[in-house]
């Protein structure tokens, strides 16, 4: 986070803190567009996207706002991984919900606990597939931090830069199921991959983060 976003952050938890709604909502929003990404990862890989992203967050965001007391932490690190985590919990109550609803077997069923740990290791590959090889930050903050403002350079891509990168990189599908979800060739899509990396390298360098 550069020094004026970190200004920001700080102004708005301070804000926050002593009673203004709107700047509860303001930080928030800093890290909306990691937590959607996140969540739509996961829904595709877990639910083969019957649930929209989108709501996950919004009730991600009203549980923030309900149990905001309960945040202790002061840095935006700390404060993206409190909202994934309440994230995380938030679809694992949708992953067992389904799983409830399709009335699968009982020697199949797992306990909430259960999905949540499955769930967390699972956004942590994600996290790490965002964050990349090159970089090892030492907490799950950093992580967590630094995967956001890679989600926010992600999200300038056009659509379908966006979208292979996701597909391929976050979700880990070979490019011929990355070219059946696309509607394109094969090749056409290992073209436009590396043209997507290719972008999305440029944007990192200039936020150093790579």
């Amino acid at each position: 986070m550069s020094a004026q976003g970190r200004l920001d952050f700080d102004q708005l938890l301070a804000d926050a803190r002593g009673g203004r709604t709107e700047s509860l909502g303001g930080v928030l929003e800093l890290n909306r567009t990691y937590l959607t990404l996140l969540a739509r990862a996961q829904i595709d890989l877990h639910l083969q996207g019957r649930v929209d992203a989108s709501d996950v967050v919004q009730e991600t965001f009203l549980d923030a706002c309900r149990d905001f007391d309960h945040f202790r932490g002061n840095s935006p690190g700390e404060w993206v991984a409190w909202l994934r985590q309440i994230l995380i919990y938030n679809l694992a109550r949708v992953v067992q919900r389904q799983v409830v609803a399709q009335k699968r077997s009982a020697r199949r069923e797992v306990s909430l606990e259960q999905r949540v740990a499955v769930m967390d290791r699972s956004s942590g590959r994600i996290e790490a597939a965002l964050v990349g090889r090159s970089i090892s930050p030492s907490s799950q903050a950093q992580r967590s931090e630094i995967a956001a403002r890679v989600a926010d350079q992600l999200a300038r891509l056009s659509p379908d830069y966006r979208e292979v990168l996701v597909l391929r990189n976050l979700e880990g599908l070979t490019f011929s199921e990355v070219a059946q979800r696309m509607g394109r060739s094969g090749g056409a899509v290992r073209i436009l991959w590396v043209r997507a990396v290719d972008q999305l390298r440029q944007l990192l360098q200039a936020e150093e983060l790579v």
